[in-house]
């Protein structure tokens, strides 16, 4: 474990000397991650991008990439590209990045299932805005804004994400 990994403990995620408060999934951490389960995977997971908004927030750091309007993530395990970033029109299921609420003006991404994704294993875990604090998410990893500002600034792509039981 380094530093500047981003590591869960039970009382937030602990990166860079601070803890700063989350919330998990609503099926809590698993070692069995299924699509629509809810659950935060346990497990180390790479850091593999950062995405935002242009419209609404500035570049966290030099290798953001700007989420676009017709942006959008496949989780539909009948979709060739199942568990990617995939373009609109699309005739599969799929989630929007660009939201109308704020959750996704940031959005760190990790290597759950990816870049070779297994069918029904779970889709993307993002590290992303909380809707109220400690909220549960459908899996991911959310904080307060400026808290998920502050961690996009200072990570880079050695960070690891660490989801211990």
């Amino acid at each position: 474990m380094r530093a500047d990994d981003l590591v869960l403990t039970p009382y937030g995620v602990r990166f860079c000397g601070r803890v700063i408060p989350c919330s998990i999934g609503r099926g809590g951490l698993s070692h069995n991650k299924r699509e629509g389960d809810g659950a935060t995977p346990i497990g180390t997971h790479q850091i593999v991008g950062l995405l935002y908004r242009p419209d609404r927030i500035t570049p966290p750091s030099d290798w953001a990439t700007p989420i676009g309007p017709g942006d959008l993530w496949s989780d539909d395990v009948n979709d060739p590209d199942y568990n990617h970033m995939v373009r609109a029109p699309h005739p599969f299921g799929h989630e929007k990045l660009r939201r109308a609420d704020p959750l996704y003006d940031l959005i760190i991404l990790t290597d759950w299932n990816w870049p070779v994704s297994e069918k029904g294993r779970g889709s993307a875990i993002f590290l992303h805005q909380w809707r109220k604090p400690h909220h549960p998410t459908e899996g991911c990893i959310a904080f307060r804004r400026d808290h998920l500002r502050w961690i996009a600034a200072r990570i880079s792509d050695q960070t690891k994400l660490i989801v211990q039981a």
